[in-house]
């Protein structure tokens, strides 16, 4: 084997063994500084940066502004058919309460009938 073969095999292996090293995230946590008081092992993973706005609701919310919301999407985010069927149980909940509401306010601002005791 003439040594310009064998430099590029050695090139190879070490160009793989570099990639696996950094894509296993193994040179992070060489590389990273320690906190106070944690072990190697214990260190984890760093706090995500929240890079989008929170997903918020109305305080007096309303069946259409549960039928507005949406989540972004992410690589292991929760499932959209799960979130959807919620969703659309949190709307159904509100419009009943809503209708139960109104309801009860129509009955108490009714005027009596001849011969029912009022409150």
């Amino acid at each position: 084997m003439d040594p310009v073969s064998f430099f590029l095999i050695f090139l190879a292996i070490a160009l793989i063994g570099a990639a696996l090293f950094f894509g296993a995230d193994f040179a992070s946590g060489l590389f990273r500084r320690r906190r106070r008081g944690s072990s190697a092992l214990l260190d984890g993973f760093d706090e995500p940066v929240a890079s989008l706005p929170p997903v918020l609701l109305p305080a007096e919310a309303l069946p259409a502004d549960v039928d507005r919301v949406r989540f972004a999407l992410g690589l292991r985010g929760y499932r959209m058919d799960q979130v959807d069927q919620v969703l659309d149980e949190l709307r159904d909940q509100i419009a009943a309460k809503d209708r139960e509401i109104e309801r009860l306010r129509a009955e108490l601002h009714a005027p009596a009938q001849p011969g029912e005791s009022g409150p």
